[in-house]
């Protein structure tokens, strides 16, 4: 019984982090057609192993595997690795979880299925992970200095922020449309403070790379799995065919 209870608690708390993560705006589409472009797939690999690598872990992907986006086993050794991992081995880090959890809070958490997990209502894992990694915004009251506006309150601060340069959010306070008595704040857009090393677009770009190789990493096999997919689909369309004109063919002088 004390297990059954506490497995329930667990789920609850998962279920409302999910749901704060979610925020309260409405999601971006993810650049779809990413999927298939090994350039965008190889490009997220790298900007993942440059910024995310060193706190998160990716502990179920295995550095080979990337010879499946077209990688060379020495590519991925000379821009990937640090030089005391093995090719072999899976992508680790060597934070300590302690001083983790004093800096943010809480321990990073790996990033290996991270895209199949924050699926919502308001779309797709990948869909949020595009527009969580664009929102960020100075917020001077919070601890790491930054905010975001998928995810409120996160303890991750904004390790992009040089590239996409530091900005301040806008909010405007309306009548709640549920209840005219109360007012509440409205996100108005973003206010460039600093400029980044990228431009917008280009940043919006490479983010999408990297949500990419994320959304690839969480389910390697997803593209090969969706061909043969289609060629099941097509056989079982053609046998449909054969087989009814089998029957027909069978039945045709049974009254």
């Amino acid at each position: 019984m004390k297990k059954l209870i506490l497995t329930l608690c667990l789920a609850l708390g998962l279920v409302g982090g999910a749901s704060a993560a979610e925020g309260g705006i409405a999601w971006d589409k993810f650049p779809a057609q990413k999927m298939n472009d090994m350039a965008a797939l190889q490009n997220g690999a790298k900007v993942f192993a440059n910024y995310c690598l060193n706190c998160h872990a990716a502990a179920f992907m295995r550095y080979n595997r990337l010879r499946d986006i077209g990688l060379t086993e020495d590519q991925i050794k000379q821009n990937l690795m640090f030089p005391t991992d093995k090719v072999g081995e899976t992508m680790k880090v060597s934070i300590d979880p302690r001083q983790a959890k004093d800096w943010f809070g809480g321990v990073p958490p790996d990033l290996t299925v991270i895209a199949r997990s924050r699926a919502g209502h308001g779309g797709t894992g990948a869909d949020y992970l595009y527009t969580y990694l664009r929102t960020y915004y100075r917020d001077d009251t919070k601890p790491t200095g930054w905010n975001n506006l998928a995810f409120p309150n996160v303890g991750m601060p904004h390790v992009l922020w040089q590239l996409q340069g530091q900005r301040a959010a806008r909010f405007e306070e309306k009548a709640d449309p549920h209840d005219h008595a109360k007012k509440v704040h409205v996100f108005a857009g973003f206010e460039q403070l600093t400029p980044g090393t990228m431009a917008p677009q280009a940043y919006d770009d490479m983010v999408g790379d990297l949500v990419a190789y994320l959304q690839w990493m969480g389910e390697p096999a997803q593209s090969q799995r969706v061909r043969v997919g289609v060629w099941v689909l097509l056989f079982l369309g053609l046998f449909t065919v054969i087989a009814w004109r089998l029957n027909a063919a069978f039945w045709k002088d049974v009254k």
